[in-house]
Formats: C-alpha cells, structure tokens, sequence
C-alpha cells in the first residue's frame, strides 16, 4: 500500500492546482497523489474541454505566487474592458483597466490548452504521483489514516483526502456528504464564435429575453460565447444549423464587434447552485466545484475555487511545518473558518445576479437598469462588485 500525506481526487484545474501548490508551498517536502479518471489529453474531457474561464486579477496573483503563471501566461487573452448592457434597455456599465491603473481586469484561458500546461507541471515534480486513468472505487477512514482503493487496483492511504473531483463529487457520494441544490431553470450554450471586428480585449455580458449572454476575449480574435437559455429553448437552439445560429446569435448580441461570421461547435450544458453540505469531514476536505458550483453569469466558479485550494494548501503546509498531522481536525478547521466568508459572499452575489437579471418583470427591469446607469457615474456603486469581480477579497 502506496503511502501519501495527501490524496486528491480529480486532476483537472482545480485538483491539479492543489498539488502544485502543496509541493510548492512545502518545497517538495509532502508527498503526494492525484487520482484523475479521464487523461488531460483526451478529447472530450469534463475538465478540459471546450470551455474557457475568465480568472480574475486575484487569481492571477495567486498563480504568481505558486510560481505557475509564467506557464499560463501564454495561453492568456488579456481582458481590458467590461461592457454590461441590458438588451431593448438603456442601462449601461463600462468598465477598463486603466481606469485602475492595471494591465488587465483577467485573463481567458481556454480548459483544453490548460490541461496539457498542468500535465507537465505535475509529470515533473518528484513528490507528485498521478494515478490516471483511476477512480477511488472505495475509501475507509481510520482514526489517522484514510486508505484507498483504485479502479486500476491501486492501494493508498493518506492522512488526508481532498475531493476536487467536480460539481457531482463521487467522494462525497461514498462519505454521505450531500448537497443543496437551486435548479436555475436554465441551460448555458458554449461555443466559440468569430467576429468581423476585433474584441480587443474586450469581454462583454448582455441581457437579453433568452438570458444572460456573455463573450470573452480569446486567441486568434475568436471570442468565447456562454449563452444561457431556458431548458424549453434548449432543443430549437441546439438543433439551428449554424448560418441561424449566428443570426439569433446577432439578434440578441448587436452589432459591437460587426457580423457574427463563424461558431464552432455547441456545447450545452444545465446550470444550478450546488453546495456541498459539509466543507471538511473527518481527514476530508472538500474543495472547487465539489464544494459550490456556480452560475457562469459572474464568471466567478473556478476563481472561487482557487481561494479554496490556495487557502487549504496554505493551512496543510503551515501546519505540517508545525508538527501537525496534514489531516488533523484543527487544520481542517482553520481552513473551513477562512473560507466560509468568501464562500457565502460570492455565492450570494452570483446568485441574487441570476435572479435579478433573468426576471423581465418591469420593477426589476427598471431596478437594474437604474443600477447600471449608476455603476456607469458612480464610483462607490462599482468599486465593491469590481473588488470582487476581480477576486480581491479576504480569504
């Protein structure tokens, strides 16, 4: 039996950011293991797909910390504007790094390049080992270990189990950690789009009577689209053929950045607040969207995430340093005490952001674009959402 002072399950973004950042913070001093199911490299996978995040300011400063920027940077597409707008509405809200006196509001990155980026990082620290492809098949928590057993017939035990495993944690399932759920009533269509004009770094969020609409600055001038419709609309947006797609795509969007000329391929996939009902269990932590999955309208999930395992590895290390077992109860304690209030915050913010904005009822249509137009004139209005926009929050 293979012997590890942290487990963790899932090795896409988040599971794979924990690693690095515990073998960073340690200097290599922990061991460790990442059990991911599906290779980085396959087509198709939860992890690394088509999608791409925005990752705020903040968690571009907290990859510089751990020393992993430098290897994403070049997969970046600077975000310098944010452009809000209430379709058939005249709210409006601009926002701009220089007005900030920073390079950039955050970066895209897409999932797919990301994946190969991780994979070499983890493939060349020592003290790392992936296990993939593998599944934990079962788990068994002792009193100072919790042994594992994998789908490819590995044994490990760990003094401490992490699930980054994804918004349906199969490490929850098997401890009897539930979840919460909030059925947003809609369904987010991913593809990516090309313009006649540029983006320019520009990245935009437009409500429209479909739903949320947002496009991200990415490579090669493409700009990322997440579109959010209802489930009933789902079928007749999923079965447009392109040349209509585009031109729904137009009608709800305008003319910004010039002819809708070129999508790639749809993706479509449901969209609820999920939160796990316990953050830390005994030798157990919870992390990513195993703990919360968000609403994309903020683009807040994997930067949430981030916080997490920054602040989880922060605390297993400090206390490791200190003679504490990297599983113990006070270190799992600690964590969750950080992390409670970003957690409750963000969630809030995201939420009460869906059900504010997908309402078409005239008190709320009028109530937010009123917002809006403040946001545009008044400083103390957008300063506290753009500090959290761009992750710059107590953790």
């Amino acid at each position: 039996m293979k012997q590890y002072d942290v487990v963790i399950a899932g090795g896409a973004m988040t599971g794979a950011s924990l690693a690095l950042a515990l073998d960073t913070l340690s200097k290599g001093n922990l061991r460790i293991a990442v059990v991911e199911a599906v290779s980085p490299e396959q087509t198709g996978h939860p992890g690394y797909d088509a999608r791409s995040i925005a990752m705020s300011l903040g968690s571009v400063r907290l990859m510089e910390q751990l020393g992993l920027w430098s290897f994403l940077a070049g997969e970046a597409t600077a975000i310098s504007r944010i452009h809000v707008s209430d379709r058939g509405h005249p709210g409006l809200a601009r926002m701009s790094a220089s007005e900030y006196g920073i390079s950039a509001l955050g970066y895209v990155i897409e999932l797919a390049q990301a994946g190969s980026v991780f994979l070499e990082q983890l493939s060349k620290r020592a003290a790392i080992d992936l296990f993939c492809p593998a599944r934990i098949h079962t788990l068994h928590r002792e009193q100072d270990v919790v042994s594992l057993q994998l789908t490819n017939g590995e044994s490990l035990q760990a003094s401490l189990l992490v699930a980054a495993d994804g918004g349906v944690s199969g490490c929850c399932a098997q401890l009897g950690i539930g979840h919460q759920s909030l059925d947003f009533e809609q369904v987010a269509v991913i593809a990516n789009i090309s313009t006649a004009l540029s983006h320019q770094g520009e990245a935009f969020e437009r409500f429209t009577p479909f739903g949320p609409l947002a496009l991200l600055p990415m490579s090669q001038g493409r700009s990322s689209l997440v579109w959010c419709i209802s489930p009933e609309q789902q079928q007749e947006v999923m079965g447009w053929d392109d040349e209509t797609f585009l031109a729904q795509l137009q009608s709800s969007f305008g003319w910004r950045m010039g002819k809708m000329v070129k999508t790639g391929q749809r993706f479509v996939y449901p969209l609820s607040l999920r939160q796990a009902e316990r953050r830390v269990s005994h030798r157990f932590a919870v992390v990513g969207n195993a703990a919360q999955t968000l609403h994309p309208i903020a683009g807040q999930g994997f930067n949430l995430g981030l916080r997490d395992v920054v602040t989880l590895a922060e605390e297993v290390v400090a206390g490791y340093q200190a003679g504490e077992d990297p599983g113990s109860t006070a270190i799992l304690s600690r964590f969750r005490q950080r992390r409670e209030p970003d957690q409750a915050a963000t969630v809030a913010m995201t939420t009460c952001l869906v059900k504010l904005f997908a309402n078409e009822h005239w008190p709320l249509v009028a109530g937010r674009n009123a917002g809006l137009m403040a946001m545009s004139v008044m400083d103390t209005i957008k300063a506290p959402l753009m500090k959290r926009a761009m992750g710059q929050v107590d953790r």
